[in-house]
């Protein structure tokens, strides 16, 4: 697939065009879109550790930036994310150039806000599935305020990866949402935003990556 030149970085991993391909030897192969999340770029630990757990698992994972990270990674000047309407043209732009290369099942999602992005956009672009690690369910300290109005009618089959006590959206609180039959939560014990847990929970955090590794990959298996 091309969006520019292909870079092998190494043997499971290649640039194409500004993108990342985690599974480079299946180019023509995407599984799964995944956009990062609002402070943090396409590179972040988290972001690259799980691109390449999924991987691991068979699962061809390309990575993007919005355009205020782009911007952000070329003058090294913090910035906050572009408007919605131009996180969501940058999905479609992403997903379009994508899907007119990749023949198979191609699932959307992301971390955090990418993953929310990806969640308005799921039904309208039409993608096989949805998957979100540590979905925002609410800004901060703002539960009165929850952004699931969208979930309650959504079609595309979606899972969301949570950790149990994440600050926006802990495992109570989501509870009292409702959400569409089409999505399925995969909770982590005394997990955050992160999905990082307390050491007093006995999991280690690469357990709780592992675990949410294998959640997605085996959702996206059954899919297809």
């Amino acid at each position: 697939m091309g969006n520019g030149t292909v870079t092998v970085i190494d043997g499971g991993q290649c640039t194409v065009g500004e993108w990342l391909l985690d599974g480079c030897d299946r180019l023509s192969q995407v599984d799964l879109i995944l956009a990062h999340g609002a402070g943090a770029p396409m590179d972040s630990a988290f972001m690259a550790g799980m691109a390449g757990l999924l991987a691991a698992r068979g699962i061809a994972v390309l990575r993007f930036e919005f355009p205020y990270m782009t911007a952000r990674r070329e003058d090294g000047r913090k910035r906050p994310p572009n408007p919605q309407a131009q996180l969501l043209e940058s999905w479609r732009q992403v997903y379009a150039s994508v899907r007119e290369q990749v023949p198979g099942r191609l699932a959307i999602g992301g971390k955090s806000m990418g993953g929310r992005m990806a969640s308005l956009l799921a039904d309208e672009l039409g993608a096989d599935a949805l998957v979100c690690l540590g979905y925002p369910f609410h800004a901060v300290g703002k539960q009165d305020k929850p952004r699931v109005a969208h979930l309650a009618g959504l079609r595309t089959p979606t899972l969301i990866v949570q950790g149990e006590r994440d600050a926006m959206g802990a495992r109570a609180t989501v509870a009292g949402y409702a959400l569409s039959t089409a999505v399925e939560l995969h909770w982590l014990a005394a997990g955050d935003h992160d999905l990082k847990p307390l050491k007093a929970s006995g999991f280690s955090h690469e357990q709780h990556l592992q675990a949410a590794a294998d959640a997605v990959a085996a959702f996206l298996r059954r899919l297809g």
